[in-house]
């Protein structure tokens, strides 16, 4: 299996001759103002596509959006997306993107199989409390294919029930989290912060963890910097050893 950011949470990879996309935001640099009420107010996307990276998206075999949010689900994306494809997403937001023009879109109540891949579809808590219900349902997905390593992306979500319960129930190989430590200007972040992270590591002590999220998005405050110098300064070299923490553009292989 090969994964790599594109940007944010925008994600693609190979798995079992299929090449599937996840949380297209393909919008341009600065296409869109500042998420309101939250700090760094700058408009978004903070950086532009990595080159040639809208052609490789335009020719995915499938889609997965985990959430409608802006910056997993783009106005980009609705229009340049080919709307054929299988498009995969949580129940709640089929409606919307069947409207959005997409003529295969395949809502995932718990699990599915498509060529020879079996999707399920996880929980999750976008931030805390009031907050997390106002941001709506959110949802993570696991991919699993014979002979290819298991990969969780558990979405937009901090350490909850529901990531410890995926991880247990699912033992990837490889876990994609959220990190960015979104805010806004009161509450907890409402994406994973350093310590988050840490909890997914020791919860999955086999798999390797790629933080992404980071430095495309005005409220995101935890930079990759950041966690790289956190993870070095204060994580046990045998827990940050397992933490990947790819640059736009990046591609990562995984073996089973």
């Amino acid at each position: 299996m090969r994964l790599q950011l594109v940007r944010h949470a925008t994600l693609m990879f190979d798995l079992a001759g299929s090449r599937i996309l996840v949380d297209p935001m393909l919008d341009p640099a600065g296409a869109r103002p500042a998420i309101a009420n939250t700090p760094n107010q700058r408009p978004n996307p903070l950086v532009e596509l990595p080159a040639d990276a809208m052609a490789a998206v335009e020719n995915t075999d499938a889609i997965i959006v985990t959430h409608l949010h802006q910056d997993h689900y783009d106005p980009t994306a609705a229009q340049k997306l080919p709307h054929d494809r299988p498009l995969f997403c949580q129940p709640a937001d089929a409606q919307r993107l069947q409207g959005d023009g997409f003529t295969d879109v395949r809502p995932v109540a718990t699990g599915t199989v498509w060529k020879g891949i079996t999707i399920s579809r996880t929980g999750g808590q976008h931030g805390t409390g009031e907050v997390a219900e106002q941001l709506g349902p959110v949802s993570g997905f696991v991919l699993a294919a014979p002979g290819e390593p298991v990969l969780y992306i558990a979405g937009d979500t901090v350490w909850c029930y529901d990531v410890d319960h995926a991880i247990a129930n699912h033992q990837p190989d490889a876990v994609v989290v959220n990190a960015g430590a979104a805010r806004f200007l009161t509450g907890e972040p409402i994406t994973m912060g350093t310590e988050d992270v840490l909890r997914v590591l020791y919860a999955a002590p086999e798999a390797t963890v790629v933080a992404v999220h980071m430095d495309a998005i005005n409220h995101c405050l935890l930079t990759r910097t950041d966690l790289r110098d956190y993870a070095a300064t204060h994580w046990p070299p045998e827990i940050r050893d397992r933490l990947r923490i790819p640059e736009d553009g990046e591609w990562l292989e995984f073996t089973s």
